[in-house]
C-alpha cells in the first residue's frame, strides 16, 4: 500500500479531495491534512485518514512525516502558506516528491517539486470547448497530441465511410462514440454524423487527419496542398500544344481559386517562354529552370516549397514512365490535360472496380465535381463481382444526399471504357495507385479498368492518391 499525503486549504483542495474519494484504486492510502476539517460523503475509513492542523507548523507536520509517504500533493489558497509548507517538508524529507497547485506562477528549482500551473490548466480545458479545435489528451501518453478526439460534422468527408476503407498510415481510429455510447471500431462499421472519434498516431499526422475530417466541399486541393502546379518539360511537350495547355491550366486555376505556379524545365523556345511569362500576376508564378539538374529532386522540392495540392501535366508527360512514377511518389493529385477543350467539360466519369479505392477518394471527387460544375456519372460493369461495388455505390448515394448533388449510376454489360470512348467530352477520375506506374505494355492483356486508363488518353483525367 502506498501512502500519499494531501495538504488542502480552500475550494480547489476540497474539490480535489472529492474527486480522489471517487477514484477506483484500492492500492493507495490517503492522509489528508486540512486547516479546517470538512464533511465528505462516502468516505472509506480504511483508505482515508483526516487531520486538522496548520501545515505551516513544523512541529505538527514533522510528526506526520515520520511515516513513509511516496508523494505529497499541496492545494492551498495562500502562496505564503504553500512556500512554508514546502520548506517544512524538505527539512524532514529532502527528496520526497511534492506536487503543488501553482496559482501564482511560483518558481522552484528543486527537481522533486512539480509546479502545476492552475492558469494553464484552466486555459487548456476551456480550449477544448472551442469549435473546430482538436481536443488533445494531455495526461495520457506523452501529452503532445498523439491522442486526439474529433467530432465528425454533418458535412464531413468521413461521414458514411466504412472504417476499413480509410487509409490509416501512422494513425488509427481506436474508439468511436455514438449517442454517448462506446462502439469499438471494425472494418465494416460506418462513420455517421456527430460520431466522436478517438485517434492515436503521430501528432503531425493527426493534425492533417483532423483537417481532413473537418473539411467540407470547396476546399480542394486541400488537404493535399494549397496551390496548383503546371509542370512543362519542353523536351517532351509538343511546342504547338503548349499555348492551349497553359490556357486550360489557367482556366482550372480560376475555377479552384488557388494560386498557380507554372514550372518550365528544359526551356528551348524563346517565343513560347515569352508567351508563358505574360501570364505572370499576383496569383500566377512563372518559374523557369534554365540549368540542367536532377529534375526528379527539383520536382519534389518544388512540391514542398510551393505547398502544391494539384499537379497539371500534358498527356505526353504523363505517358512518360519515369515522370508518371515521380508524380505517383509525390502523393499529390494529378490533372492530365488532353487536346480537347477543358472549359466545355460537363461530366465527370468514374468506373467501378472490385476494390474499394473509389470510396477512399470519394470526398475529393465530390469536391472537384462541385467546384468545376461537373455532373457525376458512375459506370458499373455488371459482368464483374458486385458485392464490393454495391457498398461503394451506397456510399456515393449517401454523400450525394449530404452534399445535395445528384449522381447517375450507369449499368453496363460491356466494358465501360468502350462506352466512354464514344462520348464527346468528359473528365475521367480514378485512384492514383501504384499499379498505374507500371509500363503500359504489362497491362495490355489486363481487364482491370484502372490499368487500362490509357485507353482514355484522348480525354482529360484526374488521378487522386488513395493515401491521406
Amino acid at each position: 500500500m502506498k501512502k500519499i499525503l494531501i495538504i488542502s486549504d480552500g475550494t480547489a483542495g476540497e474539490h480535489f479531495i472529492q474527486r480522489v474519494l471517487k477514484t477506483y484504486t484500492s492500492e493507495n492510502i490517503y492522509y489528508v491534512v486540512e486547516l479546517k476539517s470538512r464533511e465528505y460523503e462516502d468516505v472509506n475509513p480504511a483508505r482515508f485518514k483526516f487531520y486538522e492542523f496548520d501545515p505551516t507548523s513544523f512541529y505538527k507536520l514533522s510528526n506526520l512525516l515520520k511515516m513513509e509517504f511516496v508523494q505529497v500533493i499541496i492545494a492551498m489558497d495562500s502562496q505564503l502558506d504553500v512556500e512554508n509548507t514546502i520548506k517544512n517538508i524538505k527539512l524532514v524529507k529532502k527528496h520526497l516528491r511534492v506536487i503543488v497547485l501553482n496559482q501564482w506562477d511560483m518558481k522552484n528549482e528543486d527537481t522533486d517539486v512539480v509546479m502545476v500551473n492552475a492558469n494553464e490548466l484552466l486555459a487548456s480545458r476551456l480550449l477544448d470547448y472551442l469549435p473546430n479545435v482538436p481536443v488533445i489528451a494531455q495526461n495520457v501518453g506523452i501529452g503532445e497530441g498523439e491522442i486526439m478526439e474529433v467530432l465528425v460534422p454533418f458535412g464531413s468527408s468521413f461521414v458514411y465511410r466504412h472504417i476499413g476503407v480509410i487509409e490509416q498510415k501512422n494513425w488509427r481510429i481506436v474508439a468511436l462514440y455514438r449517442n454517448r455510447k462506446l462502439l469499438m471500431p471494425s472494418r465494416r462499421r460506418m462513420i455517421q454524423p456527430n460520431d466522436l472519434l478517438v485517434l492515436v498516431g503521430e501528432p503531425a499526422v493527426l493534425k492533417s487527419v483532423y483537417r481532413a475530417i473537418k473539411r467540407e466541399l470547396g476546399q480542394f486541393p486541400e488537404p493535399f496542398g494549397s496551390n496548383i502546379f503546371l509542370y512543362v518539360d519542353m523536351n517532351i511537350v509538343n511546342l504547338s500544344t503548349i499555348k492551349e495547355l497553359i490556357r486550360r491550366a489557367v482556366f482550372a486555376h480560376k475555377k479552384f481559386k488557388h494560386d498557380l505556379v507554372i514550372k518550365v524545365v528544359n526551356p528551348s523556345n524563346i517565343a513560347t517562354l515569352q508567351y508563358i511569362k505574360e501570364f505572370r500576376d499576383n496569383n500566377v508564378v512563372v518559374d523557369i529552370e534554365y540549368e540542367s539538374r536532377d529534375l526528379r529532386n527539383t520536382f519534389y522540392n518544388d512540391i514542398k516549397a510551393y505547398h502544391i495540392g494539384l499537379v497539371i501535366v500534358s498527356a505526353e508527360m504523363f505517358a512518360n514512365y519515369r515522370i508518371r512514377k515521380t508524380l505517383y511518389e509525390s502523393h499529390v493529385p494529378v490533372l492530365k490535360l488532353s487536346d480537347r477543350s477543358f472549359s466545355s467539360v460537363k461530366d465527370a466519369a468514374i468506373i467501378l472496380s472490385d476494390n474499394r479505392d473509389l470510396e477512399k477518394i470519394s470526398a475529393t471527387i465530390f469536391d472537384i465535381s462541385e467546384q468545376m460544375g461537373f455532373n457525376l456519372e458512375i459506370y458499373n460493369y455488371m459482368n464483374e463481382h458486385q458485392e464490393e461495388k454495391e457498398q461503394v455505390i451506397e456510399h456515393y448515394y449517401n454523400l450525394a444526399t449530404i452534399f445535395s448533388k445528384s449522381i447517375k449510376v450507369i449499368k453496363e454489360n460491356q466494358n465501360p471504357i468502350r462506352t466512354l470512348r464514344q462520348k464527346d467530352n468528359f473528365v475521367h477520375i480514378l485512384p492514383f495507385t501504384q499499379k498505374l506506374t507500371k509500363r503500359r505494355i504489362y497491362s495490355f492483356l489486363s481487364t482491370d479498368s484502372e490499368k487500362l486508363y490509357y485507353k482514355l488518353d484522348n480525354y482529360h483525367q484526374i488521378f487522386i492518391p488513395v493515401q491521406l
